[in-house]
């Protein structure tokens, strides 16, 4: 452990603008508290400070350098913090990948970020020694599995090298990160970030959230996801504990909350979904949680009431994006009290909030005029957080962040107090018969109906309409529904127009690992040879 005159005199010298000051400030002050919890495996922050040095020297004598990328492929586990860590404190980039992915789309990203190393979890061995052959910059495989043939194993790097501080100087303006876009819309593009976009990222979600010292969150999002990792540092950042899941599972995340006594959870709706489907939900202690945060895709309004009245009112919402970092605006615990007073206007619970500190949005026309309340936009945004561009696509940067605001491709609109309403992606607008239809609206509506567990809506070719609404939807358990009523249903609630022409039943919605449904395979089939995709 540090020496008192040793911890006085390092942190007199540390500005904390930068991750690798944080690590090293946390094994200084917090040495035996807790900072990962995965599986039977507790690791301190001093611990976790010395394994981080050890695989940065590793590192090092392979001849990785400062500003070289480092890949990660692997479900959530202890090692991948380290390989973070490793990046933060060593000057690497970090390039983490969706394990979801098939072999081609692997061998697309990976070789799109120029990644000298591959970090591989035990899971996707079989699928790297496919990709092997086809990898252009790839020399170094570690896996995080012992004894794997042609690959390192990851424990000797943390046996066979010393703990002590790296000699790396790392400043604010260091690029970090490489965080992929979903693919919703096409092929991923690279988000880069430097250490102190994500480093902002990290204060705004300390302020939002008020984390506390001793406070637990409980990580089930993917690492490789920037929402799931802003939420995972930032109580890294306040001296709090993460509880690592390697993924989602209903019943394993309960249990862990009531062990652990856990205090924060980051969800997606269909985390609820799954949640509340279980029949023993109610046995559940889930008392020592102070916050849900609910982000990612958007959250029905039936299913957020529903929220609001299992575990009261301790849900905040945030929006953002891969490019515009995880948290540009916020919906805050007090906001979801307006259940306990209607005459507050529920109408804010369908928002995603007002944007947060050190943030401008505007939400403007096609010619970039800023349009009144009430009227529909796209949202674009300002802010410290932002990413840089995309990696190594410079044109399609300079068509996304225009002037210095980022435009995300949402349409939206604000009321008179501010708050912010998503009301679709500009490419999911459907346009029917010349009339704008927004599917989320639609969406809305059929949340209401009983028998429907998930839906998507989308536009489809129409030979009169050129374009009509379908609903794609996911019935609950032992429910039936003929498409007649459901579209019947719909015309009861909104305009005519908007209710959908034609129902698909289907037993589930293809979705990315953050749980965003993908319109664009359902889409796909419909717009085969056409201009919508």
């Amino acid at each position: 452990m540090f020496p008192k005159q040793l911890i006085l005199k390092e942190l007199s010298r540390y500005r904390l603008g930068t991750y690798a000051d944080i690590i090293y400030r946390n094994a200084l002050l917090y040495p035996d508290q807790e900072a990962f919890i995965y599986g039977s495996e507790r690791i301190t922050f001093y611990e976790f400070n010395q394994r981080v040095n050890s695989l940065i020297h590793a590192l090092q004598s392979m001849g990785l350098k400062k500003g070289d990328v480092i890949g990660i492929l692997s479900w959530n586990c202890l090692e991948y913090t380290d390989v973070f860590g490793a990046a933060m404190k060593g000057g690497f980039i970090a390039s983490p990948f969706n394990p979801r992915l098939k072999a081609d789309e692997l061998y697309y990203l990976i070789n799109y970020s120029e990644a000298n190393i591959l970090f591989v979890g035990s899971e996707l061995v079989e699928m790297v020694d496919l990709l092997k052959p086809r990898l252009k910059k790839v020399k170094i495989f570690i896996s995080f599995e012992a004894l794997v043939p042609n690959m390192i194993a990851y424990n000797d790097l943390l046996t066979n090298y010393s703990s002590a501080e790296p000699n790396v100087e790392v400043v604010r303006d260091d690029p970090l990160y490489i965080f992929y876009t979903s693919g919703t819309t096409g092929t991923p593009r690279g988000a880069l970030y430097t250490q102190h976009q994500k480093m902002q990222d990290t204060r705004i979600y300390a302020q939002a959230l008020g984390v506390e010292i001793g406070d637990k969150h409980v990580m089930i999002m993917p690492l490789f996801h920037i929402g799931g990792h802003a939420q995972f540092w930032t109580f890294f950042y306040a001296g709090g504990s993460n509880v690592i899941l390697k993924f989602f599972d209903p019943v394993a995340t309960l249990k862990i909350i009531q062990e652990e006594r856990a205090t924060d959870i980051h969800i997606v709706p269909t985390h609820l979904v799954a949640m509340f489907a279980l029949p023993d939900f109610d046995n559940y202690d889930l008392s020592s949680l102070k916050r849900i945060w609910y982000a990612a895709s958007p959250m029905p309004v039936e299913l957020l009431k529903k929220a609001i009245k299992k575990f009261g009112p301790i849900l905040i919402q945030g929006y953002g994006q891969t490019e515009s970092g995880p948290l540009v605006a916020l919906l805050p615990k007090w906001a979801h009290k307006v259940l306990e007073k209607p005459s507050d206007g529920q109408e804010i619970l369908s928002s995603c909030g007002q944007p947060c500190i050190g943030t401008h949005i505007r939400i403007v026309d096609d010619k970039g005029n800023d349009v009144k309340p009430g009227e529909v936009g796209e949202i674009i945004v300002q802010g410290e957080q932002i990413m840089t561009g995309y990696w190594r696509k410079p044109d399609e940067t300079k068509e996304t962040i225009i002037d210095g605001w980022l435009h995300t491709g949402d349409l939206g609109r604000y009321d008179e107090r501010g708050y912010i309403y998503i009301v679709d992606r500009k490419r999911d607008m459907i346009i029917s018969g010349g009339e704008n239809i927004y599917p989320r609206e639609v969406e809305e509506i059929l949340y209401q109906h009983p028998s429907v567990k998930e839906v998507a809506v989308i536009g489809i070719p129409d030979p009169y309409w050129v374009e009509r609404v379908h609903a794609v939807i996911v019935l609950r358990e032992g429910e039936t529904v003929t498409s007649e009523e459901i579209i019947e249903f719909c015309k009861q609630r909104i305009a005519r127009y908007k209710a959908p022409k034609s129902v698909e039943f289907v037993d589930s919605l293809p979705k990315t690992p953050s749980g965003k449904i993908l319109k664009r395979e359902l889409r796909e089939r419909y717009w085969k040879g056409e201009r919508k995709i």
